[in-house]
């Protein structure tokens, strides 16, 4: 399958279970399933509690500069991610909802091949996902109290 806006094949996690045998794992959730459930998730990207989930296939030889991923925090709240090289600060494409805290345009400082460069690519963006976290927690224990 193919992500849309993208030519590359989506990267889908083939134990995740549907919720319809006629549909993809990813279109498909089983109740109570997170948002972004049936994608990947790169064990070797966790860092300090943060995870980067793949939606587009980034392992290739000749390099990936684009494609979509997710976030998953320390607390298991996910945010969209649309990723290309370059050096913008990251952007709000669409605002926290019921499902996640986001989605977000995020830039990688390099083209990617593998799962190592992958890595460093997320380490390179994390702080600033990491402060825009902490950003709607604090918004969302205000609303609350």
């Amino acid at each position: 399958m193919t992500h849309s806006g993208t030519d590359k094949p989506d990267s889908t996690d083939p134990s995740a279970a549907p919720a319809s045998a006629e549909l993809p794992e990813s279109l498909s959730l089983p109740d109570s399933s997170p948002v972004y459930h049936g994608f990947v998730v790169v064990p070797e990207t966790c860092t300090d509690g943060w995870c980067l989930g793949v939606i587009t296939e980034y392992e290739d030889p000749d390099g990936v500069d684009s494609g979509d991923a997710f976030v998953i925090a320390p607390d298991g709240s996910r945010a969209g991610l649309v990723w290309e090289v370059g050096i913008d600060p990251v952007t709000e494409i669409l605002p926290p909802d019921g499902d996640r805290w986001g989605v977000y345009a995020v830039c990688f400082p390099h083209v990617v091949h593998n799962t190592e460069e992958l890595t460093s690519a997320f380490k390179a963006i994390l702080p600033s996902l990491k402060q825009i976290h902490a950003r709607i927690q604090r918004h969302v224990a205000n609303c609350i109290l």
